[in-house]
């Protein structure tokens, strides 16, 4: 579900750059001199610690704030072989352009990318012989700092910084592998004009070209560091189709990914090279001491070629620090508020990494000062956006939360499932809780709050399905994982101890009368979903699909015909079996 709308897009480039024409509201026009003391001190606020109390701390907005590896002491390094070439690889993964977000880690504040920069920079300081490496979804899903400019700032501030390489993540085709490319190689935007791209270079080894039979980007890169060669090799989880709308991934097959890294290890081999490392945008975690360590990842270092020394992993924001398979396997949680700092030793004979040890570090802002150069940057694109993220369009006199209760349901779910179905005018709404990226605190309500909320920008889609067909659907929340659709216009229940595919004991409307099985009934699920997104295959199925407006755009609508303040609970409209 991730895509950001075109003709949308220009309304905003048109308002950033000073569009002259009518101010309508529906355009996202705003006149300055209706921007209140409230929205003033916020856009400054914001400029110097990030979004703040948007509610983007949440664990189940993919951000981990529990770290209990920060409270251990660290061990002492080992002293290092004059005999070997010592360098220094420093990584993130999972930035999601949250450039100017402030987390909360153990009670407190991190991340924001100026810190990151302070970071990664005082690290290289101590060693000379550093490479930045980055495991994909640098864009995608971003703060409007970095979304409504195509996400080029985010982009910018990774050259500023100095990225050596890096690899696609599954949110680096949320507008297409032409867009991506246009990121990555320079291009002209219709809304942003002429982008000169990444400095550094980005690789991926198992995206294929359907035309061509050929990888989107190189699936390899040399880098040559003190002397010493090392082969870096990329690749993302072959799940990508499922979680990006279809056109994200249009032409693209998606190849297994210990198969694309043997056949390039094997050609890095014939090359003389022995220091092979594996940037990979797929999932694991681990204890805070390695121990248990689990996910994609474990299976990758156990399968993949002796000669891969280190793998650098993303995708589920989570921590891994381990050794498997001798192979050292790292991720470093998202959104900036942590780094991996990985320690190696070069046998300049035999040009194998002898010795490797990883540290993943949170940034936290206490007793750091943020990058001057990066902070700058930020608060400059900060300027050029705060007319449109600053406009109040409504308040609420209740936070509004994306956690799901026992049932399964939450209070912002419901609300943006009843906006999708009053916005297409249908019986039902479905809406994917993965695609609520964040809440909406108790106060006014910005424009810029309900894109953080909503930041895909996709379509909605009114389409014609069956009562069994939605009965289908609904049991596709329980499989590999769960994911509780949250829901608008009818009510359910499920049984947990029945099995996978027959939990769902009753579907009724509103007036208590039960689904018929073999009755149409009329739904909106956004563009993403309608595909088959996350699983949801039943929506394949449906008949008489009709694109409408934007998601967004029907949540900031439904919002503002509220009472003002209003007040939104839970619906009660998913009920489990006690």
């Amino acid at each position: 579900m991730r895509r950001i709308n075109r003709s949308f897009m220009f309304l905003i480039i048109l308002t950033i750059v000073g569009w002259t024409g009518n101010q309508d509201v529906s355009a996202r026009v705003l006149d300055d001199t209706n921007v209140s003391k409230r929205q003033d001190v916020e856009a400054s606020r914001q400029q110097t610690t990030g979004t703040g109390d948007q509610g983007l701390s949440e664990e189940y907005h993919g951000h981990k704030s529990n770290r209990p590896e920060t409270k251990l002491k660290k061990p002492k390094p080992p002293a290092s072989n004059n005999k070997f070439k010592q360098i220094q690889l420093l990584g993130i993964n999972d930035l999601h352009g949250q450039l100017n977000v402030t987390r909360k880690v153990n009670g407190k504040p991190a991340g924001r990318v100026d810190y990151l920069a302070a970071y990664l920079k005082q690290r290289a300081a101590e060693n000379k012989n550093t490479l930045f490496v980055q495991a994909g979804d640098m864009v995608g899903a971003s703060p409007p700092v970095s979304a409504l400019l195509q996400d080029e700032p985010t982009i910018e501030i990774l050259n500023k910084l100095g990225f050596d390489i890096g690899t696609v993540g599954n949110h680096e085709f949320d507008e297409g592998v032409k867009e991506l490319l246009r990121l990555i190689n320079g291009g002209t935007h219709p809304k942003t004009g002429n982008f000169a791209g990444s400095n550094f270079p980005w690789i991926v080894a198992n995206v294929i070209d359907e035309k061509t039979g050929k990888t989107i980007l190189p699936p390899y890169k040399v880098l040559k560091v003190d002397g010493m060669s090392i082969g870096f090799i990329g690749v993302v989880t072959t799940e990508t189709p499922s979680v990006v709308v279809p056109s994200g991934v249009a032409g693209l097959k998606f190849t297994d990914e210990v198969e694309a890294i043997n056949r390039n290890v094997a050609e890095l081999k014939k090359q003389g090279v022995k220091s092979i490392i594996v940037l990979a945008h797929n999932p694991g975690s681990s204890g805070p001491n390695g121990e248990n360590p689990t996910g994609q990842l474990v299976d990758i270092a156990n399968r993949v070629d002796d000669e891969v020394d280190i793998i650098f992993g993303g995708h589920n924001h989570a921590y891994m620090n381990a050794t498997i398979d001798n192979k050292l396997v790292v991720q470093s949680y998202s959104y900036g508020t942590a780094f991996s700092d990985v320690d190696i030793e070069i046998d300049p004979k035999t040009k194998d990494i002898v010795s490797k040890r990883a540290e993943i570090v949170t940034t936290f802002q206490e007793g750091t000062k943020p990058d001057p150069e990066i902070k700058q940057i930020i608060e400059g694109y900060e300027a050029k956006i705060a007319p449109i993220v600053n406009r109040v369009v409504w308040s609420t006199s209740v936070p509004l939360t994306a956690l799901q209760d026992g049932n399964g349901e939450s209070v912002l779910g419901d609300l943006i499932a009843d906006a999708q179905r009053s916005a297409m005018g249908t019986q039902f709404a479905f809406m994917n809780p993965g695609g609520i990226r964040a809440d909406i605190d108790a106060g006014d309500i910005t424009w810029g709050e309900v894109y953080t909320v909503q930041p895909f920008n996709n379509e909605l889609v009114k389409m014609t399905m069956t009562g069994q067909q939605i009965r289908d659907l609904l049991e596709q929340q329980w499989g590999t994982k769960t994911t509780m659709l949250q829901i608008s216009g009818l009510t359910y229940s499920w049984d947990p101890n029945k099995p996978i595919g027959q939990r769902v004991v009753s579907m009724k409307l509103p007036d208590g009368t039960v689904l018929d099985p073999n009755t149409p009934y009329t739904v909106t699920a956004n563009i993403f979903l309608s595909g088959g997104g996350d699983g949801f295959t039943v929506f394949t199925k449906a008949q008489n699909k009709e694109v409408g407006p934007l998601d967004l755009d029907a949540l900031v609508n439904y919002i503002s015909a509220q009472p003002k303040p209003f007040t939104y609970n839970i619906q009660n409209r998913i009920q489990k079996v006690q």
